[in-house]
Order: C-alpha cells, then structure tokens, then sequence
C-alpha cells in the first residue's frame, strides 16, 4: 500500500469531500461515508478484493456492537414520549436543578453514565431524557445536544473502567494503581466537562437543528394519566445502574465475588441485556397493551432508528477503512520522533483520533508506542506514568468527526445536519481537548 506524506494528504481530501458532499450537493452522509471509504481503499492502492470486505466489515463490526442498543433505545425514547414518562421526568428534574440549568444538568448526568457505559450508548439512553428536559424548559436543542454529548464525552477518554483509560494504564505500567489513574481522571474531567457545557451554551445560541422546530412534547391522548418519576426513571436508569455494575464486577478485586455470580453481573451489565431490562421496564408505562401500543408504537420507534443505524454502520465503515490503512501508523510514528515532553503524547492521541476516528484505538496505540519512551521523555515515574494516561486520554477526544460513530450517533439523535454537527460537537471536541491538556500540563509542571 502508499506510504509517506501522500497518506495524510489522502486523510484531508476524503474529510474535505465528505463535508461537500453532504453540504454543497446535499448528497445523503450514508452514501457520502460510503464512497469517502472507497475512495480512501483505492487512493492507498489497498488490493481490490479487501476493499469491499473492509467496509463490510466495518459496517457491520459497529453495528454488531450498538445496531440493537440503537433499536432498544429508540424505542424506549418513543415509549417515554408517548406515555408522558419523558414529561415526568423532566419535570423532576427541573425541580431540583431549577428551570435555569437544565443544560447543565444533562452535562453532570453525562459525566456520571459515562464513567461505566460508552458515550455512544450513553447518548442513545439519555436522548429522550435530553429532548424533553430541553423542551419543558425552552433550552435549545444544541445546547442541551451539546452537553450531554460532552458530558458524556468527558470521562469516557479518561476513567476507568472504561475500556480505553484502562488498556492504556495497562500499558503503561500502572495495572495496580488503577485507583490512582481514577482519581486523577475523575478531578481532570470537570475541566473537561465545564468546558464542554460553556460552549454548549455559547453555541446553542447561533445554532439551530431539526429537534427545535418539533412541536412542543405533548402527551398522548391515549394516556390518562402520567406515570409516577420512578417508572419514568426506570427504564432508563435501570439498565445504567446494570451497566455500572457490570463494569465494576470486572475490577480486579472481584467486589461482588465470582463464578456464577459475577457471570451474572456480566450478562446483564452489557449494553444490549441491561437495555432489554429497560424494554420490560417500559412495558408498565403502556396504557394498555393492545395493538396501538405494542405494533404501533413500538414500529415507530423501529423506523426512527432506521437512518440512524444506516449512517452509524457507514461511520463505522469508513472508520474501519482508515484502521486498515497506513495513515494512523505514520502519523504516529512521524509525530514520535518530537521531543515535545507530556505535549507528545497529546499530539500523538489526536492524530491518531483524528486520523481513524476511535478514542479506544487511540489511547491503545499511543500508549503502547510511548511506553518505551517515557525514560526519554522524563515520565518514568508513577505521576508521570499517570499523567501520561490522561494527555493521551485527552489526545483521545480531539477531535470527532465524520469517520467517528459517536459524531453520527450525537448529530442523527439530535436532528443536525453535517455543517450544524461540525459547528457545535466537533468544534466542543476541539475546545475539551484543548482544555483537558492544558490543566494536565500545568499539573505536570509541579508533580513530576
């Protein structure tokens, strides 16, 4: 395949085409994804009969991963609407946050869920809650968008036990000071989601999306009356509970035990189980349960996670193509050779990020290429070791975009169109990033 500069130069002019095509000529982001990840298969002379299979790959390897969860959650969000939950809880709360924050409410909830459940299906769950909060309260539909995506976006690069920050502690020698990392993950990303919160607010005033042109929630005729807040919650926070547990089970101290029972908490605390605990949650919020209800609402949910599972499997696609590639490898191995000290391995992480569009593969990657290193760059210690983790983690996030599925997930459940996206959540990707390394870089100045 090509190496070299042509390789980053192929990288702008795909991300450049997907931008024009779905602005300028309007042409659909599945077909824009599709032919960009083709187009990138041919550009690096990638044999011809592993093109095709790549992009097959891709799209059904994210799908294989959050295909149903999308489904689940849709459907449950519908539910919720429809039954007045979604009414319930918004109105709950606004209570205790007051009708002046709701935006940051969803940033701190954001904050929480992602610390054991991925952003991207954190943002499906929480999506309904989202939408009706910002209408109860009269919020723009980006701002309230914007931070829960960042919300959720803060911890998901940086606290363990989410997969990424963990594989890269692990890397980096810091198995058995996981709580260490946690800590230090945990009071970095307030930063992180502060940042994220400000420019909601900032950019939820200049933008607008499809969400703020519905009509105002109203309840279904069907419903007599609302659902009490718990079974409102329930359905939504349940299987967040489950998950959590999930992650927790798998600490290396077993705190629930193991065998059978941490098996248990296993099963249920993947995304799709502790979702189908949510669908039988949801089932009490029916008024009844008749072909109304159990077909047609449900088949409405079903068609609204259509366009949304089409143009996530495509992200998916053209993020699998760029992995395939050369372009991440060179990026970081041209990047490796500057003595830039804890800067490095941030402009490492978001090369990378940028380049192929997982935060997981990034802090993976970075992290097993700067492990040798760290003697040379004066971050052998265990703060530095530390430190090292969240430069990554904040490389990480910097930025997402179109070859990202959680930029598609966030746009498609948020009625944006490309341009709006790029404007509000790539942009906030940008700023948290930036943000997150400046406040690790002044630590490392006085802890290592």
């Amino acid at each position: 395949m090509l190496q070299g500069p042509m390789l980053i130069v192929i990288l702008i002019v795909a991300i450049a085409f997907i931008v024009l095509a779905t602005t300028k000529l309007k042409l659909h982001p599945f077909f824009a994804l599709i032919v960009a990840a083709y187009g990138i298969g041919f550009a690096v002379r990638m044999p011809l009969l592993d093109i095709d299979k790549t992009v097959a790959q891709g799209f059904g390897g994210i799908l294989a991963y959050i295909g149903i969860v999308i489904i689940l959650g849709t459907v449950i969000g519908t539910i919720l609407e429809k039954s007045g939950a979604a009414i319930t809880m918004a109105e709950s709360i606004l209570k205790v946050v007051g009708p002046k924050r709701p935006a940051l409410a969803m940033s701190l909830i954001g904050y929480i869920v992602s610390i054991p459940v991925f952003c991207d299906s954190g943002y499906v769950i929480l999506s309904s809650l989202k939408k009706s909060l910002g209408k109860k309260a009269g919020v723009p539909a980006v701002t309230m968008s914007i931070a829960l995506a960042t919300g959720l976006y803060a911890t998901h690069t940086l606290v363990p036990p989410t997969p990424g920050p963990i594989a890269a502690a692990g890397n980096l020698g810091l198995s058995n000071k996981l709580g260490l990392v946690i800590l230090f993950g945990v009071v970095i990303s307030i930063v992180t989601v502060g940042a994220g919160y400000l420019w909601a607010v900032f950019c939820g005033k200049r933008l607008r999306c499809a969400e703020d042109d519905e009509a105002e929630l109203e309840m279904e005729a069907i419903s007599v009356e609302r659902p009490a807040p718990f079974w409102a919650f329930a359905p939504i926070f349940i299987p967040i509970l489950l998950i959590a547990f999930g992650s927790v089970a798998a600490f290396p101290s077993h705190p629930f035990g193991e065998a059978k029972i941490q098996e248990t908490f296993f099963f249920f605390g993947r995304p799709l189980n502790a979702l189908l605990v949510g669908i039988i949650f949801a089932l009490k919020l029916l008024p009844s349960f008749s072909k109304e209800t159990l077909t047609g609402w449900f088949e409405e949910g079903l068609k609204g996670a259509a366009i949304i599972i089409m143009i996530t499997g495509a992200g998916g696609a053209l993020g699998a193509m760029l992995k395939a590639t050369p372009i991440g490898e060179y990026l970081g191995q041209a990047l490796s050779h500057w003595k830039l000290g804890i800067l490095l391995p941030f402009i490492i992480s978001a090369a990378l990020k940028t380049a192929q569009g997982s935060s997981t593969v990034a802090l993976v990657t970075t992290s097993a290429l700067l492990a040798p290193l760290l003697g040379t760059l004066g971050l052998d210690s265990e703060m530095g070791r530390v430190l090292t983790v969240m430069a990554i983690g904040a490389g990480a996030m910097t930025v997402s975009h179109a070859n990202d599925s959680y930029f598609w997930v966030v746009s498609q459940f948020s009625g944006m169109d490309v341009p709006t996206a790029y404007r509000s959540f790539t942009l906030a990707t940008l700023i948290q990033g930036i943000a997150t390394i400046i406040v690790v870089f002044l630590l490392s100045l006085v802890l290592v």
